[in-house]
């Protein structure tokens, strides 16, 4: 059982989740797993899916997209969102149809969850992002509506890399990250249980273009000079509430000891110069 301790002063929130701590890391420890738990075939190393688009029974091969209770969780409702059978591809290289299926299954999840708590989708995306497994994936996490998330809300739209019919990605002024990007509905108002099914097409083909290029960002000469790793990695999450956004955090930078101890941001790249670039990178 996850244990939720509050700072009595600042109204933050420590989860304590012993559980974590046994959970496999393929980096930390290589050659550690022989096979791919999350790959096609080895259904039976993974607790019994939840859910799973694409054709075949239960916990056998078939599917396109799994979801599993997560062995080792943060919270006492987490799932692991399995991309596809394919150890390798991931957003950027799937086809739009195959974004969007993801998408939707977010959204049917994060509806299932609705009355147990507030609901959180994020993914790690490479070592550097915190992902222990090589294996594309998601995640979803469920905590208790009493807990103060200590999250961002909404920023204002600035700083416009793309858009469609539904929505904008854009570089806010606030960002914090080197090449941070959000993607935000053009219409307010909504939680992401909410979305539509072609909102979910816009959603789909705006998510594949934007991290495609955040991939042609990571690759530049300018852009080596500031990363201090050269696989590309990224985080994104899902806001919980209302106004949502996806966030995504190209993780070029690591934190250090004076953001650490002031709670402070240092951006190396000005989010307008960022928006500039990221316009100017041709995607299909």
């Amino acid at each position: 059982m996850a244990k939720f301790v509050p700072d009595v002063k600042t109204q933050r929130w420590i989860v304590i989740a012993p559980a974590r701590q046994d959970r496999p890391d393929e980096h930390a420890e290589p050659g550690s797993l022989k096979i791919c738990h999350f790959c096609s075939g080895n259904e039976e190393h993974t607790p019994s899916e939840i859910m799973r688009v694409g054709p075949g029974e239960k916990d056998k091969p078939g599917w396109t997209i799994r979801v599993v209770p997560n062995k080792f969780p943060i919270t006492d409702i987490h799932e692991v969102i399995i991309h596809s059978p394919d150890h390798k591809k991931d957003i950027e290289d799937f086809d739009q149809n195959h974004v969007a299926l993801l998408l939707t299954v977010y959204r049917d999840r994060f509806k299932a969850h609705l009355s147990d708590g507030q609901v959180m989708i994020f993914c790690n995306h490479g070592e550097h992002a915190g992902a222990s497994l090589d294996h594309p994936h998601s995640q979803l996490v469920v905590l208790p509506k009493q807990i103060n998330l200590d999250a961002l809300v909404r920023e204002p739209v600035m700083n416009v890399v793309d858009d469609n019919n539904y929505f904008y990605t854009y570089c806010p002024d606030f960002s914090q990250w080197p090449y941070e990007i959000w993607i935000a509905p053009k219409v307010e108002g909504a939680i992401y249980a909410d979305i539509k099914d072609e909102e979910i097409k816009d959603l789909a083909m705006i998510l594949r273009r934007t991290i495609k290029r955040l991939s042609v960002v990571y690759s530049q000469p300018d852009t080596k000079k500031i990363h201090v790793f050269a696989p590309f990695a990224y985080n994104f999450y899902i806001h919980h509430g209302k106004n949502w956004f996806f966030r995504i955090i190209p993780r070029l930078v690591h934190r250090a000891g004076f953001e650490l101890g002031t709670g402070l941001s240092v951006n190396v790249v000005d989010p307008t110069d960022a928006a500039r670039e990221l316009r100017g990178i041709q995607v299909s």
